[in-house]
């Protein structure tokens, strides 16, 4: 099985945004919590109601939706209804192909 096919069946749907109004086709990728082991993960925001704490996450996707070169909040990531701004990403490679990126993302606390 090939890494689109295990995208594809067990991934979830995603988007990715910018500001300008474009969009990318929906694609497949693993989105998962981190699980804190020590504080680096733990900040949040302020809101008008209280202290949010955005939720830090786990990106693998596909290559072909390449998202090392997002490093500002004008584009984002959606999936079940939920922003995601790209904090970190890499590419992964197998000798001089890039397999996939990871990323860790957070989500976007609209104030």
């Amino acid at each position: 099985m090939t890494l689109d096919n295990l995208f594809s069946t067990y991934g979830r749907e995603a988007q990715m945004h910018n500001e300008n109004g474009w969009s990318s086709g929906i694609y497949h990728c693993f989105i998962q919590p981190l699980r804190y082991k020590n504080k680096m993960y733990l900040d949040g925001i302020n809101t008008p109601i209280g202290y949010n704490s955005q939720g830090h996450y786990l990106y693998i996707g596909p290559a072909n939706h390449d998202l090392t070169g997002i490093t500002d909040s004008s584009t984002w990531i959606s999936s079940d209804g939920v922003k995601y701004k790209v904090d970190r990403s890499e590419k992964v490679y197998f000798g001089n192909k890039v397999l996939y990126i990871w990323a860790i993302i957070k989500t976007i606390v609209e104030v």
